[in-house]
């Protein structure tokens, strides 16, 4: 379909007319804000049933969840700011503009994950426990969140023709996304230039539906508190590392050309895999002593 804002043409799917957000009273608000909420409260939603399914009281979770995310949206403009900070140093007033744009998922988890372990020290709740229900939540978040990158027209990867290519209008895109790759293989009909790329927001999506589909059958199974974060960790650290590798607006680190969220990504999927064994070895010591 000719004209079509976004479209998968390899699958033959078309959305002809999606804008980026609706217009209320001259106020503009974004489907990126909406669709970021209700992954909110999507994850809020299943923690609650996660809590119930495993014995536990809700409440405490939701006394969580105020803090949890409010530090969690702070942190991940903090991140974003940090390894964009050549743009903000020289305007440091745009570092309050959030609804510009600018926000990184490893900062809101990493605020997300410090905001847990002080609030289990004052509540005087197990850690390790908290964070195997609490997690389930948080990549519900992401799953769902990624759709608003969708309706951004951002977070996506390099020029391809697969399967799942994600063809997009140039005027929609922001120009500094625009690689010479693209460009070489850019299309116009009837006036109107494409590009087309891969939809690692999809991709990410996908990953994240299979990991939060093991957690859940695994939670009945786990021998130890902690075994579900840590395959969200390692789940999600192996996937971003391979996605993160495909996008074309990547945080770097200073002038290195590294991406420091692939970097990460790696080092939290290899140190999960390595705390995860050296606690299984420590839990078969003790049992063996006993």
């Amino acid at each position: 379909m000719d004209g079509a804002d976004i479209a998968f043409p390899n699958l033959g799917i078309y959305f002809a007319s999606l804008p980026k957000g609706i217009s209320l009273g001259g106020f503009t608000i974004a489907f990126y804000g909406i669709i970021i909420a209700c992954g909110m409260l999507g994850g809020v939603l299943l923690v609650r049933w996660q809590a119930k399914r495993t014995g536990q009281t809700p409440d405490i979770y939701m006394d969580y969840a105020l803090y949890g995310i409010i530090f969690a949206i702070i942190g991940a403009r903090i991140y974003y700011v940090s390894f964009s900070w050549d743009f903000y140093k020289n305007n440091l007033l745009e570092i309050f503009h959030i609804r510009g744009g600018g926000m990184a998922i490893y900062g809101g988890v990493i605020a997300a994950v410090i905001t847990a372990v002080i609030f289990c020290r004052i509540k005087k709740y197990k850690f390790a426990l908290f964070a195997d229900t609490a997690v389930v939540g948080l990549i519900l978040g992401q799953i769902i969140g990624r759709f608003g990158n969708f309706m951004n027209r951002e977070a996506f990867g390099e020029y391809t023709d697969s399967l799942f290519a994600m063809r997009l209008k140039t005027e929609q895109v922001a120009a500094s996304s625009i690689t010479d790759t693209m460009r070489q293989h850019m299309t116009t009909e009837n006036g109107v230039s494409y590009i087309q790329v891969h939809p690692t927001f999809l991709y990410e999506s996908l990953w994240n539906l299979m990991i939060l589909i093991i957690m859940l059958l695994y939670t009945k199974k786990k021998k130890m508190d902690g075994e579900i974060f840590l395959i969200y960790l390692i789940g999600y650290g192996i996937g971003r590392t391979w996605i993160e590798g495909l996008r074309t607006d990547q945080l770097q680190i200073g002038s290195t050309g590294i991406a420091v969220s692939q970097v990460l990504s790696g080092v939290l999927a290899v140190g999960g895999i390595a705390f995860w064994c050296i606690c299984r070895l420590r839990k078969r010591k003790v049992e063996n002593r006993a």
